[in-house]
C-alpha cells in the first residue's frame, strides 16, 4: 500500500486533472453513514449556545417574569402553549402540527458535563467528544457508535456542511459533503482520473467518495470545458465547482433527506447563529426560523414512511444566563434544552426534571441548573434505534456514562 498522501502531493496530483482541491466536496464536511438498522438518525449541532428559556419558555414558573423583563415570553406574547407550563417561541410555530401529532418534543434543563468556563470551543468539543473531560484528539461519540456496528460503509453516515463535525470523526467510514461545491466531470475525465489514481488506494478512494457525493447534482453540459492538447485532440476536463445558490440549511436538509431515503442511516450537520449576547429577540428569531425550515424540509424530503422511522436530535454546547443582560441579550450559561423530532419520536411533551428559577435553584446563582445529561438522551435514543447493548453505550460510545431509567423517547 502506498504511503499516506501529503497535502502538497494531493494538490500536485489534482492540478494534473484540472480539479480545485480546495473546492472539492472532500474538504467541507456533511456526514452520513449506512448501517444494518432501519431507523434514520439525524444529529444537528446548534452552535453558539441556544437559549433554552427563550425557545421552550417556562412561563408557568413564578420566577420567570422577574428574570426577563424584556425577553419574557408565553402565550400572552404570541408563543404557542405546550402544556400549561411551557410555551414554544413564535418562530417555531410552524412546527406545532408536529407537536400535536406527537412528532416533536423537548428535553429541558440538560447539559454536557462541561461547567464554569463557558467557552464555545471547549463546550462544543466536549459535546461532540461525548466524554466527561476534554482530551486532545480522540473519536466523536457518533463515530464510536458506528464502530460498534458491523457492516458500516461510507454511505451509512454523512457529515454535511462547512463545519468540522467532530462527533463523526474516527475510524468508522463517514462520507462528507458541502452544499457549496459540486464536482463536475465528463465520462472521459472520470476514466482518465481513475487511470491516474488506480495505483494509489487512498487517493482512488477519495475520488470515489467525491463522485458518490456529487451524484445527486444535475450536470450542466455547458459547464464542461473543452481543452485542446498539444496534438490538437479535444479532451473534456473538470471545471471549477459551481456555487449552490439559496439557503444553505435548505440545501443541506434536501441532500440529507435524499441520502436517508437510500442506504444512509445517519446524518449530522450544524446550524449556527445561537450566540445571542445582544438583540436576542431578532437574532434568535432568525436562528429558530432556519431550524424550523430545516426540520420541515427534512420531513417533506423524507416522506412517509421514512419520516415515521426517523429520529432527529438537535443539541447545543450550553444554555444561557437566566437573567437578560443590558443589551437585550443573554450571556453564556449552563443548562439548556434539546429538540427531538421525527415520526419515531414519542413527542408532544417536554421531558426532564424542571429545577425552578429561584435564585437558590440556579447554577452559580446565574444559569438554569442542569438536571439531565445530553449524552443520556442521545444514548437512549440510539439504543432504541440500533438495538446495541446498553453496556456498549456506557463503556464505549459515552465512556463513564451511567444511563438513567429508560425514559421512552422513541415509540
Amino acid at each position: 500500500m502506498s504511503d499516506p498522501i501529503s497535502r502538497r502531493a494531493f494538490l500536485a496530483r489534482s492540478a494534473l486533472i484540472g480539479c480545485s482541491a480546495a473546492a472539492s466536496p472532500l474538504w467541507t464536511p456533511v456526514s452520513f453513514a449506512a448501517a444494518p438498522w432501519d431507523t434514520r438518525l439525524v444529529v444537528i449541532i446548534l452552535r453558539g449556545g441556544m437559549d433554552a428559556l427563550d425557545v421552550v419558555q417556562p412561563y408557568g414558573d413564578p420566577d420567570y417574569q422577574g428574570l426577563r423583563t424584556k425577553l419574557a415570553g408565553g402565550p400572552a406574547s404570541g408563543a404557542s402553549d405546550l402544556d400549561g407550563f411551557f410555551a414554544l417561541h413564535p418562530a417555531l410555530s410552524p412546527l406545532m402540527p408536529l407537536w400535536r401529532k406527537g412528532e416533536l418534543g423537548f428535553v429541558h434543563a440538560v447539559s454536557t458535563p462541561y461547567r464554569n468556563k463557558r467557552s464555545h470551543f471547549d463546550g462544543q468539543d466536549l459535546l461532540e467528544a461525548g466524554t466527561d473531560t476534554l482530551a486532545v484528539g480522540g473519536d466523536g461519540w457518533l463515530n464510536r457508535l458506528l464502530q460498534q456496528i458491523p457492516g458500516v460503509e461510507a454511505r451509512t453516515a454523512y457529515a454535511i456542511g462547512h463545519d468540522d463535525m467532530k462527533l463523526l470523526s474516527g475510524a468508522a467510514p463517514v462520507a462528507n459533503w458541502s452544499p457549496d461545491a459540486e464536482l463536475i466531470m465528463s465520462p472521459q475525465a472520470v476514466r482518465l482520473t481513475e487511470l491516474v489514481m488506480q495505483e494509489d488506494p487512498m487517493f482512488h478512494a477519495a475520488l470515489n467518495e467525491a463522485l458518490l457525493l456529487s451524484e445527486p447534482a444535475d450536470i450542466d453540459a455547458a459547464a464542461m470545458v473543452m481543452a485542446q492538447d498539444d496534438g490538437g485532440s479535444a479532451m473534456m476536463q473538470m471545471t471549477m465547482p459551481r456555487p449552490v445558490k439559496g439557503k444553505s440549511e435548505i440545501k443541506i436538509a434536501q441532500f440529507a433527506a435524499e441520502q436517508l431515503r437510500g442506504d444512509a442511516r445517519v446524518a449530522s450537520f450544524s446550524i449556527n447563529g445561537w450566540d445571542t449576547h445582544n438583540r436576542q429577540e431578532a437574532n434568535i428569531k432568525a436562528a429558530l426560523t432556519r431550524l424550523s425550515d430545516t426540520l420541515l424540509t427534512l420531513q417533506e424530503g423524507l416522506g412517509d414512511p421514512i419520516w415515521q422511522n426517523t429520529a432527529i436530535m438537535a443539541m447545543t454546547e450550553f444554555g444561557r444566563t437566566a437573567r437578560e443582560n443590558g443589551t437585550g441579550g443573554t450571556d453564556h450559561g449552563t443548562g439548556g434544552a434539546m429538540l427531538l423530532a421525527g415520526g419515531a419520536i414519542r413527542g408532544g411533551r417536554v421531558y426532564g426534571d424542571w429545577p425552578g428559577l429561584s435564585e437558590a435553584a440556579l447554577f452559580d446563582r446565574r444559569d438554569l441548573m442542569p438536571t439531565g445529561d445530553v449524552r443520556d438522551v442521545a444514548a437512549w435514543i440510539m439504543h432504541s434505534a440500533t438495538g446495541l447493548d446498553q453496556n456498549r453505550f456506557e463503556q464505549v460510545v459515552f465512556p463513564g456514562l451511567s444511563m438513567s431509567r429508560k425514559p421512552g423517547f422513541l415509540l
